[in-house]
């Protein structure tokens, strides 16, 4: 069977069914059903598959904390996001629940299948146990302190620091998230995959894979480096059960993404469809994830697949991280924005903020949200110019023409105009680039707009009719285009133009290649209305007054703790062993693979000497070159991303961004900070 004939599949990375929607996770899932409504207009048939993330200990230990039980709070939030997907017009073909029954089957076949195989074993390892609790402390459970960056994280990964999952027993100082005592390590038999075991096939397989290069490019980095078994049971009683095990439950990102299989055989159960035609049999298996999760479905879950037989999947599209008002997104801190209480319960329309997503940036880099730039892109794109538009040509056409579309030639011109975007809008598809999408279309909406204008219609309806009606119709055939190709993007928005048109069918129905159909002469419109709306100055300052004071009253909040809580003093032979001297940044350079962390060589007077620091969010490598700071030189070296780092600079954190520490006069480098 050709590539262009193989049955596709498209999913999403499946919501953690632990907290509301924000923003960022429609970073995933609007994109993606974007491009499943493109794939739709170049004639295919993908199936859309999604469902939420119900199992691991951050759901434990969120429904211990709130007197649930984990099946209420998952029930719960897998409503919650099955009501934004709906608000937002994310239109999966089936959405499930990765604790539904035959998810627990379809693991336990696969975990079976991988044991057979020899590439699931049993192992004696060291936990986390919290002697108080009298209990052994899984993932989230536990935190301490990375033993690769030294930085604070949490039991299965370091999220503050060099962002690498750790295994279990690897975490350095644990204590007990639960009553926050020192815990101790003990040792009890966990089973293992045999990850080690797929090092080249992983080579060879992500050098081919298809989708967006920050996820092949981060996860090749990783498996040519040495790669570790992974652990795959925890100590839970939450989760799928392991094969043979009372006492143990697989670990969630073996079940989490096996959703993908398992919801695929509901859908088919449902829908009387063929599940193996995608998972058994050659197929365009498409994920789209978050940057953050792209070591899970790059590396475990394709070694996974190959060890238990099924098909692998074609592309990874990751997103980039998303930012607030140019402050890094955190929940804690108050930098979100929260789908239903934020946006859509204050009256706000899905597809404005559909088209802001595809539009600001690609899709692999960071995205900036403000409230400020959200309204200005809504009254000069959307507004200002595409609505704009279909509204005078339609309006003039009402007017002019009784609601019927003029007879007139069809300018070459236009239709060349409107064929180029054809192949734009497929292209930016195809490369899962949503923003050429979007910026294809709205430069056929500009290009409408001047030939509108420099036609001038309402001298040419006094003086030429016969051109006037072909200018008009001219017009008509550009706003039809920008219903077709905008459909994926705006889909309710769009269905109104159509439907003001006067158009057969829907634009849901439409082909790309509808675009260059004409349109018929005589055909009655419908009646013109404005399809956006300006935001106006007091909305967006209410809207961001609200965001501003709510950061306020957490900041508030934060800083009554902090006056209540002292830090425990330190005696000063205990400072005086720190070695902290002045550095000057002698050069710098990203580490491949990473988005957070940077290499800096720093002279400190005796030595030139090399340290990996996680700035690379705020920091530019250029701009810290010849810089003064602070170093910390004396701390014990360690590996992050295989790059060595002999020491540590020090940084302020503000509103979680690194603020370097430097002299307050010229020091030379080595000068003993005391």
């Amino acid at each position: 069977m050709a590539p262009s004939e193989l049955p596709i599949l498209v999913t999403c990375g499946l919501p953690y069914a632990n907290g509301p929607c924000h923003i960022g996770h429609l970073r995933t899932y609007v994109p993606a059903d974007i491009y499943v409504r493109g794939l739709k207009k170049m004639g295919k048939e993908p199936l859309f598959i999604c469902g939420s993330d119900s199992h691991g200990t951050p759901i434990v230990v969120n429904a211990e904390e709130r007197g649930t039980t984990p099946t209420e709070l998952v029930t719960r939030y897998h409503d919650h996001f099955d009501e934004v997907f709906r608000r937002m017009g994310v239109e999966f073909d089936y959405f499930g629940n990765t604790d539904d029954p035959s998810n627990h089957r379809r693991t336990q076949s696969i975990v079976e299948a991988l044991m057979e195989e020899g590439y699931v074993y049993p192992r004696e390892i060291q936990l986390a146990y919290c002697p108080s609790c009298n209990r052994f402390l899984p993932d989230r459970y536990v935190e301490g302190i990375c033993p690769y960056c030294r930085s604070p994280a949490r039991g299965d990964e370091c999220d503050q620091g060099c962002g690498r999952h750790l295994e279990p027993g690897e975490i350095a100082e644990p204590v007990c998230k639960v009553c926050g005592s020192g815990a101790e390590y003990r040792t009890q038999r966990h089973y293992f995959f045999r990850l080690s075991s797929f090092s080249d096939f992983l080579v060879d397989y992500l050098q081919s894979l298809g989708g967006t290069t920050n996820a092949r490019n981060y996860a090749l980095e990783w498996v040519r480096q040495e790669l570790k078994d992974w652990c795959i049971t925890r100590n839970l009683d939450w989760g799928v059960k392991f094969p043979g095990s009372e006492d143990l439950v697989v670990y969630v990102w073996v079940d989490a993404p096996i959703g993908y299989i398992s919801f695929t055989e509901e859908w088919a159960h449902r829908a009387k469809g063929d599940w193996e035609r995608y998972w058994m049999n050659p197929s365009r298996i498409v994920h789209f994830i978050g940057g953050d999760i792209v070591y899970h479905h790059c590396i475990f879950w394709p070694a996974l697949l190959k060890g238990a037989g099924y098909t692998l999947p074609s592309a990874v599209v990751a997103s980039g991280m998303l930012k607030i008002d140019n402050k890094t997104f955190s929940k804690s801190r108050g930098y979100v924005v929260w789908v239903i209480d934020d946006y859509l319960d204050k009256g706000l329309h899905p597809d404005l903020l559909r088209y802001y997503l595809a539009s600001y940036t690609s899709h692999t880099k960071e995205l900036n949200f403000s409230w400020k730039i959200f309204a200005e892109k809504v009254n000069g794109e959307l507004v200002g110019a595409l609505g704009n538009f279909v509204n005078r040509a339609v309006t003039f056409t009402s007017k002019n023409f009784d609601r019927s579309v003029p007879s007139g030639e069809l300018d070459p011109e236009v239709m060349a105009k409107i064929e180029e975007t054809v192949a734009e809008v497929v292209s930016a598809l195809e490369e899962h680039e949503f923003k050429k999408l979007a910026d294809g279309a709205m430069a056929l909406a500009d290009f409408g707009n001047v030939y509108f204008q420099g036609s001038e219609p309402w001298k040419l309806a006094k003086s030429d009719r016969v051109r006037c009606g072909a200018v008009l119709r001219n017009c008509l055939q550009i706003a039809k285009a920008l219903a077709i190709f905008l459909q994926p993007v705006m889909p309710a928005k769009m269905e109104l133009a159509w439907r003001q048109l006067g158009l057969d069918g829907t634009a849901a129905d439409a082909r790309f290649d509808d675009a260059l159909v004409p349109i018929e002469a005589g055909r009655m419109l419908g009646v013109p209305e404005h399809i956006f709306n300006k935001m106006e100055e007091a909305l967006v300052s209410n809207l961001d007054e609200i965001f501003r004071d709510r950061i306020a009253a957490i900041d508030a909040k934060k800083g009554k703790k902090q006056g209540e809580e002292k830090m425990a003093t330190v005696k000063f032979e205990d400072f005086k062993s720190l070695d902290i001297r002045v550095g000057e940044v002698k050069a710098a350079e990203g580490i491949k693979g990473s988005d957070k962390l940077l290499r800096l060589l720093v002279d400190i007077g005796s030595e030139e000497r090399q340290i990996v620091a996680g700035i690379a969010k705020t920091h530019l490598p250029e701009d810290l070159v010849g810089k003064r700071i602070a170093v910390l030189t004396n701390l014990e070296p360690a590996k992050l991303f295989g790059v060595e780092s002999q020491g540590m600079l020090l940084a302020a954190d503000v509103d979680g961004e690194a603020v370097l520490l430097a002299p307050e006069k010229e020091a030379p480098p080595g000068t003993k900070v005391r």
